[in-house]
């Protein structure tokens, strides 16, 4: 008989390396095991069930925030879900996914939650539903060299002394979008020199002395058409940054036949591209989930046109969990949000429907048609206004 979900300690790490193993796969040669004497590492809780003593089903916390709105919104990033073969469809989810939703609401006040799904159709019972993707997308490298030279932007290569600077051109970016980890916190403990020594090379671009853009990049083995540069990050804040960025990795094109670059949603890069070469050629769906309506919805900067929007009022139902479901009411003063609990009137969302409103990933009318949003149309157009503008991304895997 299986037991009630639990926080994992280090003597419960042989268990759940095997378990992971089992639903993920051999780990890779080379693997070293994390040592107990180090469990649980910073920003990471994983919480479990047993059948007698042995671990059936896992699911890992991790500790984020996600820029949404303008603002930092404390996240719970759920990783490592495992089940055991003969344990699958028993619902053993449903408690273990309570468990750790609720402890990062109670100790950091974690009112969304994301991850990346293998199988969506598991966790949209739990009211989660894809809002972007991480995609990896392959150029040619022989056909970089064919953007427009950069008109006033130089690169350069990067030092530890940079960091602080990389890490502004990032949350600059990142504060403009929906979705992206701050990079910022216990998950994110590497230092500047941990950074830089992480990668082949990080070029900067630069307007006169300033930073405005960088990429990360991995070299990678051979050199032939049929070697890869890999590029984990590009970020520019002006399309001149991007061509220059573009630019310097098209001067491999000698010795790497194919550019992979790690990206999501509408990359602006992109659009300095003058070809239509642009191949995904692995995607990892992101999925979202809103666990605290009150708190997700409160604090936000909102594109709302007027200095005062009282009381919009709104219902959530459906939500398994129920943390979600009831009345609710929002309203904007100069531009920053609040949400309380509310009457009962305005349109009925799905907690699906939901997270991809508060994402900005879908309008009312696809939320409609999708089954995903009911009741009054006649405030759609408020909502669309309110939560629609900024693009969706995300640039971390966990």
């Amino acid at each position: 008989m299986t037991t009630r979900p639990r926080r994992l300690v280090a003597d419960d790490l042989p268990q759940m390396l095997t378990l992971g193993q089992e639903a993920f796969g051999q780990f890779p040669a080379g693997y070293t095991p994390p040592d107990p004497a180090d469990h649980p590492s910073p920003g990471r809780h994983t919480w479990g069930s047993f059948d007698g003593d042995r671990l059936v089903a896992k699911i890992v916390r991790r500790e984020y925030d996600s820029w949404f709105h303008g603002t930092q919104v404390p996240t719970n990033g759920i990783a490592g879900v495992a089940v055991s073969a003969e344990h699958r469809g028993a619902g053993l989810l449903d408690d273990l996914m309570a468990a750790v939703l609720d402890e990062g609401l109670r100790d950091r006040g974690e009112a969304i939650s994301t991850l990346f799904a293998t199988a969506p159709g598991i966790y949209r019972r739990y009211g989660f539903e894809l809002v972007t993707s991480y995609d990896t997308v392959e150029v040619a490298t022989s056909r970089l060299m064919a953007i427009k030279p950069a008109e006033s932007t130089t690169t350069r290569r990067a030092t530890a002394d940079d960091f602080d600077a990389v890490r502004r051109v990032y949350e600059t970016w990142a504060s403009a979008q929906n979705g992206p980890l701050t990079r910022a916190g216990a998950s994110f403990p590497a230092d500047a020199d941990e950074f830089v020594d992480s990668f082949t090379g990080v070029t900067l671009a630069l307007a006169g002395d300033d930073i405005v853009g960088y990429a990360s990049w991995n070299r990678g083995s051979g050199y032939s058409d049929t070697s890869t540069l890999e590029v984990e990050d590009m970020i520019a804040l002006t399309g001149d940054a991007t061509r220059a960025l573009w630019r310097m990795i098209g001067t491999f094109a000698s010795v790497t036949g194919r550019v992979h670059l790690s990206t999501s949603g509408r990359d602006s890069a992109r659009l300095a591209l003058p070809f239509a070469g642009w191949q995904v050629v692995e995607s990892e769906p992101y999925m979202l989930r809103v666990h605290d309506v009150a708190g997700a919805f409160t604090g936000l900067r909102l594109a709302w046109p007027g200095a005062v929007l009282d009381g919009l009022p709104f219902s959530v139902r459906g939500d398994l969990l129920d943390t979600m479901n009831g009345d609710w009411s929002l309203s904007v003063d100069d531009g920053v949000s609040t949400c309380v609990a509310g009457p009962a009137g305005g349109p009925t969302f799905a907690p699906r429907g939901l997270a991809l409103l508060y994402a900005g990933a879908a309008s009312c009318a696809d939320l409609r048609m999708a089954g995903l949003l009911s009741g009054a149309e006649d405030g759609d157009r408020v909502w669309d206004s309110l939560f629609g503008g900024r693009q969706v991304h995300v640039r971390d895997y966990f």
